[in-house]
This record gives structure tokens, sequence and C-alpha cells, in this order.
């Protein structure tokens, strides 16, 4: 699964041409309607996108009080910063440590937390991130650029239709007094899926 610096691996093409076939079917029968399927797609990748778990991480970095509860109870923390909906009913959040790190998969099809991080990436859904995150995570994340030490226990987390999993990076040192907005330069959607790490300070813009 080789690794451009964005989307990891692409859907095998036949499973594109499915889809848009699907599609096609659904508007010829007038079972869709375009507009609003566009509609549709366009929240989620500029309003409900992974710029509102941002949010939440970078929340959960400078409140200790908002990050106990978003640990003990997901669900309910983020839907008090007003996130919920479809796909998204019942959330857990696990934390990266020094001494753990964090991977989400769906092994089953590509069940995915849509209400805090948007549309899923296509890797997300392909067979081979799938079949790979759980037999051989380390090597998945070292796909990604990220690198652990031995020492590092790796967690995978299955997510299911009952279950989403958001993960909770590891706030880097030197952001001590950081603002909310900066704080959120440093997360990305994949440090919240767990196959990066937060950006450190010096990889995102002065302000």
């Amino acid at each position: 699964m080789p690794h451009d610096g964005h989307d990891h691996t692409e859907p095998p093409e036949d499973i594109a041409l499915r889809v848009k076939a699907l599609e096609s079917l659904l508007i010829e029968k007038g079972l869709v309607d375009p507009d609003s399927l566009d509609e549709i797609i366009e929240t989620y990748e500029t309003k409900i996108g992974p710029q509102r778990g941002a949010k939440i991480v970078a929340r959960a970095w400078s409140d200790p009080d908002f990050k106990t509860r978003l640990l003990e109870n997901g669900t309910e923390a983020i839907v008090d910063m007003g996130y919920e909906g479809r796909q998204g009913e019942h959330m857990r959040v696990v934390e990266n440590t020094a001494t753990t790190h964090n991977l989400v998969v769906c092994t089953l099809c590509s069940c995915y937390p849509w209400p805090v991080l948007g549309l899923p990436p296509a890797w997300y859904k392909s067979a081979p991130y799938r079949s790979r995150a759980v037999i051989d995570p380390r090597g998945v994340l070292a796909e990604f650029g990220t690198s652990l030490s031995e020492n590092v226990d790796v967690r995978v987390w299955d997510s299911t239709s009952e279950l989403r999993y958001l993960v909770l990076p590891e706030r880097p040192a030197g952001t001590e007094n950081w603002s909310l907005e900066k704080l959120e330069k440093l997360v990305s959607r994949n440090s919240m899926i767990g196959v990066e790490q937060a950006r450190r300070p010096d990889q995102v813009e002065p302000q």
C-alpha cells in the first residue's frame, strides 16, 4: 500500500465504477435527486468534516474536565459540543499516550464517525487497509510515516454500526500556551483515525 502523502490506498477501479453505475441507476429511476446528493456531499466535505473533530481534540487538550468527560462518555461530550447525527450515535474516544497508540479500522465494511470526521477517505474503505490494519498495524503506520518505538503498545479498534471510535492524539510538546485555534491546526483527520500523529508545532504555518 504505497503512501502518497494524502490518500493512502485507492479503492479498486471496479468499485468506483460500480458506485457510479449505482448512482446513475438510482437517479434514472427517480429514487435519488442529484442536486440533493451533491448538497449532502458538499455539506460533509465543507461543513461537517475533520474540522469538527479538531475542535473536540483541541478542547480536550486544553480542558482537563472536558477530556475526562470525553474519555468516559464520548457520545455525551461530543453531543454537548453540538455535534451529532447519523453514523455517530454511539462514540468512544481512545487516547494516545507516550506508551499507547490507537488505530481505528472497520474490518467488515467502512463504519466511520461522519458527524465529527466528515466523509471517510478512500483508503479507509479499501480492502488492503481493512485487513492489514489488524494483521500488521505497525507496517500500515510505517507506510503513513508513523514510526513508533517498540515499547509503544499499538491497539487496533474495530468500528461497527453500533460503535464508532475517535482517536485523541497525544498533544505535541511546546504547545502549552497555544490558543484553541492554533491547537486545531495540529489535528488532522488521519491523526484522529490513528494512522498518523498530531502535527508538530514546526509543521504548521506561524500566525
